[in-house]
């Protein structure tokens, strides 16, 4: 059996590598860790009221990550992969595998993936999972497919909690390599993100620390100017 991984209780949305952390919410507890030579993000996010755990990128580190899933969440109910990039999705066949939980992405990001998703996720979409309902947000530039997920409602306190994949993170939006990508993502982001939640908005991204979009809006035009 795997040893278990220490769960930090004091969350500051910094992880050092290999390392995972819990915020708690009001209906809702959010464990993030560090998983893979890439420092991905995977993200158990679990309703209190029924123990049911939503798993968005089983990135890396099966052996993490089953074991956190063991000792923490053990109703694993839903896998989403925000995106198709192999790192976010190492440990993908082995998570499926471990929870029997049917697995989701979006279709311009299913194909490269090691499981046939289950559900496809498409812009608009509301996942459910136990109490907690998270909305679908279909960004385009880092991949065809990337997806956010917005969390809402009386688990949160009234804070939206926005994860985002590579999509944002501190600092910009995700990489981009063809000629206008950058625009895309970037005129997806303002729209269908900061045009639409609150500064208090946690942002929870792919890799790295986490931010606010209050943090983050003053920088949209700078963002813009610079071209990446």
């Amino acid at each position: 059996m795997t040893s278990p991984i220490a769960v930090d209780e004091n969350y500051t949305g910094h992880l050092e590598t290999g390392s995972a952390a819990r915020r708690t919410l009001p209906g809702a507890s959010i464990i993030k860790a560090s998983v893979g030579p890439m420092d991905n993000n995977a993200y158990l996010v679990t309703c209190t009221n029924t123990g049911k755990t939503l798993l968005i990128d089983a990135a890396n580190d099966a052996e993490t990550l089953v074991a956190l899933v063991r000792d923490h969440a053990p109703d694993v109910t839903l896998i989403v992969t925000t995106h198709q990039h192999f790192d976010h999705w190492q440990a993908l066949a082995a998570l499926a595998g471990e929870t029997q939980a049917p697995t989701a992405a979006h279709a311009l990001d299913a194909e490269p993936l090691p499981v046939t998703p289950d559900l496809i996720l498409a812009d608009g979409d509301t996942v459910t999972v136990g109490d907690l309902s998270f909305e679908v947000i279909h960004l385009q530039g880092h991949t065809e497919g990337s997806v956010a997920l917005a969390l809402n409602g009386p688990a949160t306190g009234g804070v939206t909690q926005l994860f985002t994949g590579d999509c944002l993170f501190p600092g910009g939006v995700g990489k981009t390599w063809q000629p206008g990508d950058f625009e895309r993502l970037l005129g997806d982001v303002s729209r269908k993100v900061f045009d639409r939640f609150d500064d208090d908005t946690v942002v929870y991204p792919g890799h790295g620390d986490d931010t606010t979009l209050g943090a983050e809006r003053p920088h949209l035009a700078e963002w813009r100017e610079r071209g990446w």
